[in-house]
């Protein structure tokens, strides 16, 4: 057997044959935004996790525009001796999903991983997530349990949540937990992509072929308060329809020929009436005006629907612009010779 072909293994799924590479190398990317009281307690229990894995591994700790000092300790812990951090710092705030894709653009693992930093999703779930991506799955996707979050928070994300399955047809339990893996080859695929709105998982299961949702941990909030209130869970839920479908804009086309439809069968069914209750039924044409303001406003909406379809179409093709600027990177890798060349 070749050396090329001894570096892959094979995995029977669904009674099929896959192929997939063996992971040698784990790197664990985590957006930072205002974290300064947990971020020392995040990277000891995480290079903690790590170190208990048989591949080597980098953690790299994005930080978000923080205005606390979250990028003073993500640099000192990327300048410690033998250290395993790597820190990007962005020169503002460009949101989570940003923060992560400048992650993944520094990320060299054969495997990802995304955790947030509050310490919700312990770290120590790693271990599992990266046992099941050797399974061969392009994604794994986590399932909290026993949520410690508000009624509101739960009652939230059940919503965005049924609304995603809904439209993306993917039996998915969980789409807001950022504790999640991903193969080389799907963050790959994700980096081609160019929108600005981007919703990492949902991205991340367009190009996956083998998709598994593990059960993990929620712990309680114990540092700072969560970065989602209610305008940017609004924000987020706006963010997932446009960059999931061109429904709504649809929906606005159906209802104006639906309308439109329906002043045209009342305007038939007043000249029936007309003819057969004569000229004083028809409250000397009020009914009439009625329906044809029904079809005109209907033609309105049915305009307004093509219109959008086609900007939607323009807005899709010409979302070019930079998700984030990259202000500076602290660190080293930490991955061993052969394991670099790899990368």
């Amino acid at each position: 057997m070749s050396s090329a072909s001894s570096r892959r293994w094979l995995m029977f799924w669904s009674n099929n044959v896959f192929e997939f590479d063996p992971i040698q190398t784990v790197s664990v990317v985590v957006p930072v935004f205002n974290e300064e009281d947990s971020l020392p307690t995040l990277i000891e229990r995480t290079q903690a996790a790590c170190a208990q894995l048989k591949q080597d591994y980098e953690i790299i700790l994005v930080d978000d525009g923080s205005s606390d000092a979250s990028a003073t300790i993500i640099t000192k812990a990327a300048e410690a001796a033998n250290s395993h951090v790597l820190a990007v710092l962005l020169n503002r705030n460009y949101g989570q999903h940003s923060a992560i894709m400048a992650g993944f653009k520094s990320a060299r693992g054969d495997l990802i991983v995304t955790l947030d930093a509050d310490l919700q999703n312990p770290p120590e779930e790693i271990p599992r997530l990266v046992e099941a991506a050797e399974q061969g799955h392009d994604v794994v996707g986590t399932l909290r349990i026993n949520r410690q979050d508000s009624l509101f928070r739960r009652m939230a994300s059940k919503l965005i949540n049924l609304m995603i399955r809904k439209v993306t047809n993917q039996p998915m339990g969980d789409y807001g937990c950022m504790l999640r893996a991903y193969r080389r080859s799907i963050i790959d695929a994700m980096l081609s992509c160019h929108e600005r709105s981007t919703f990492i998982p949902i991205l991340a299961n367009t190009f996956a072929s083998r998709v598994i949702e593990v059960p993990v941990q929620h712990d309680e909030r114990k540092f700072g308060v969560s970065k989602y209130g209610l305008m940017q869970l609004i924000n987020l839920m706006y963010d997932l329809v446009t960059c999931l479908t061109t429904t709504p804009l649809r929906i606005l086309s159906i209802f104006g020929s639906l309308l439109a439809f329906g002043g045209f069968l009342l305007a038939l069914l007043l000249i029936a009436l007309r003819f057969s209750l004569g000229p004083d039924w028809g409250a000397e044409g009020v009914f009439m005006l009625f329906s044809l303001l029904f079809i005109f406003i209907g033609a309105q909406f049915i305009g307004l629907g093509l219109l959008g379809e086609y900007i939607g179409r323009i807005y899709q093709d010409v979302r070019a612009r930079p998700r984030y600027f990259v202000q500076k990177t602290v660190g080293q890798r930490r991955f061993s010779k052969k394991h670099k060349d790899q990368a």
